[in-house]
């Protein structure tokens, strides 16, 4: 059995959780006595209701939307069970590390999502040791560990299929003249965890006692679904001014409230956030636009002036109107692209599908056009948009090969608006997938998603004629292997039957050979030759 005692009202005390069936917790963060009983301020729970080891529970934090105090006062068995379920690999390490003289508790996100009953394999752990003893200890014990982290005092591991960062106690700022953070190591995990970036994430069970701490009120923030720092947001931003986007990003992937003084921290602060590298800034973009409501963050990056320094080119969009003059601006409509691409994934969060989808309409500042009938026009905003994108995700440290597949999308995204009721010949569509290439599926998603019309009946018929399309394409890849287009003579041959040797000519002869592929179809050999030696008789 497990026996827990409210007593009075306060907040971001230490609560003790001891093994199963040993549990004892005397409850003191921030719900009233009176508030956790009706008869008696004695509360008992199975042991087996707070979790066995293997067992991940559903969330423990009660709607945002319900008077649950009674769900709130057992969350901190809820850690416990967390905990437990990890005890193989996190005792086994606290042990060690208690052995070597020093402390182990698990911290932050890992106990933020334990309690929210999500804990994956990836763990978090806070230590008085430091980094030096840390590889001491931990070398002979996990299956590999490594070192990239050490600059800043933190050993990585793997052990028995976990992923395990040990961090040595720390507080980090940034100097303004500065892009990477300055590092110094503590002595108590309180001065550890106050200078984490939100309360929730300011958490931790100490190990192998099992003592959950909470000295910034982090559990009540968490059942409240909200973000706040443990000081004052000022003073953690300016510490590390990624953390600006970090609110954005949580919020996106807990549906969390970020607290209004961290709003308005954010807006005072945002040219701060210029100090920061591309690369901790993509990374943190990455994981927003991949979260389960990246609109939410994308907004708050906006309204706060954020984007105005990271990605510019999406605030930008609230300024023009689009062309079908139906919604409110290309802002929103962008917005309800992404939405749109994500529902149309398949394997999960696709980050070159939901970048696309964002960055697709961005030329069309730069192309608008007053036309002399009152509409707006932005011709060409695809070729100009595809350019912006290439710029943007290179200044932002993206990789070649996803800079030119995002690129390539927002330049095709709108060629089947050609299409009109299927009008393309064969010809045509055999250009489509050959531009497409491997790209094809992914804009298939897109096209499909920037269809946000309200009038239903266009809505339809646009559903209907990429429907025709991707049929045509599916007979005509059964025909003709459309997915490895290729000329009836490859450039052997070519050189062969024209008697010539390696060159501009032979690559000249294979263009227009794979152009005559296009256009007809499969010819066949001789009538390839044929088509060949004509075109070679007419070159100078």
């Amino acid at each position: 059995m497990v026996t827990m005692r409210a007593e009075g009202k306060c907040r971001g005390l230490v609560h003790k959780i001891g093994g199963p069936g040993q549990v004892s917790c005397i409850c003191r963060y921030g719900i009233p006595a009176t508030a956790h009983v009706r008869r008696s301020s004695l509360w008992t729970f199975n042991g087996d209701a707070w979790g066995r080891p293997g067992h991940v529970p559903s969330s423990v934090v009660p709607n945002a939307n319900e008077d649950t105090p009674s769900a709130l006062s057992q969350v901190p068995h809820r850690a416990a069970s967390e905990s437990l379920r990890v005890a193989p690999v996190a005792e086994d390490l606290a042990r060690r590390f208690q052995e070597a003289g020093f402390s182990l508790a698990l911290v932050g996100g890992s106990v933020r999502d334990a309690l929210l009953g999500r804990l994956g394999n990836d763990l978090d752990f806070t230590t008085d040791a430091r980094p030096e003893d840390v590889l001491k200890i931990v070398r002979p014990w996990a299956d590999a560990v490594w070192e990239v982290g050490i600059a800043f005092g933190t050993v990585g591991a793997q052990k028995d299929g976990y992923q395990i960062e040990v961090t040595t106690y720390r507080s980090e700022a940034y100097d303004r003249t500065s892009r990477k953070p300055e590092v110094s190591y503590g002595d108590s995990i309180e001065e550890d965890l106050v200078r984490r970036d939100f309360t929730v994430n300011a958490m931790a069970v100490a190990l192998p006692e099992r003592k959950f701490i909470d000295p910034h009120g982090g559990l009540d923030d968490l059942a409240a679904r909200v973000l706040r720092t443990p000081g004052t947001p000022e003073a953690s931003f300016s510490d590390d001014p990624l953390r600006m986007m970090r609110a954005a990003r949580f919020a996106a992937q807990l549906d969390f409230e970020v607290a209004p003084e961290v709003v308005a921290a954010m807006k005072d602060m945002a040219g701060r956030i210029e100090i920061v590298s591309a690369e901790r800034v993509r990374d943190e973009l990455n994981k927003l636009i991949l979260s389960a409501h990246p609109r939410k963050g994308l907004t708050l990056l906006v309204d706060s002036g954020i984007a105005d320094h990271v990605l510019p080119e999406l605030p930008a969009l609230r300024l023009e109107r689009d062309e079908h003059h139906r919604h409110k601006d290309v802002y929103d409509h962008t917005l309800i692209v992404l939405e749109q691409a994500i529902e149309l994934e398949e394997d999960g969060p696709d980050l070159t599908l939901r970048l696309a989808a964002l960055l697709h309409d961005i030329g069309k500042p730069r192309t608008r056009r007053f036309e002399e009938d009152g509409r707006v026009s932005f011709h060409h905003h695809e070729v100009v948009g595809a350019k912006m994108t290439k710029k943007r995700m290179t200044a932002l440290k993206y990789s070649n090969e996803l800079v030119k597949d995002v690129s390539h999308l927002v330049e095709l995204h709108l060629r089947f608006h050609g299409y009109g009721t299927g009008e393309w010949t064969d010809s045509a569509v055999r250009r489509y997938v050959r531009d497409a290439g491997p790209l094809l599926d992914r804009l298939h998603k897109l096209t499909r998603s920037d269809c946000t019309t309200r009038n239903k009946r266009k809505a339809a018929a646009l559903s209907r004629a990429y429907d025709g399309l991707e049929e045509r394409i599916a007979q005509l890849q059964e025909q003709e292997e459309l997915d490895s287009i290729r000329p009836d003579l490859d450039g052997n041959q070519i050189m062969e039957i024209l008697g010539v040797g390696p060159g501009p000519a032979v690559g000249r002869a294979y263009k227009q050979m794979l152009e005559l592929r296009l256009e007809n179809g499969p010819m066949g050999h001789d009538a390839a030759v044929a088509a060949l030696k004509e075109w070679w008789a007419e070159q100078d």
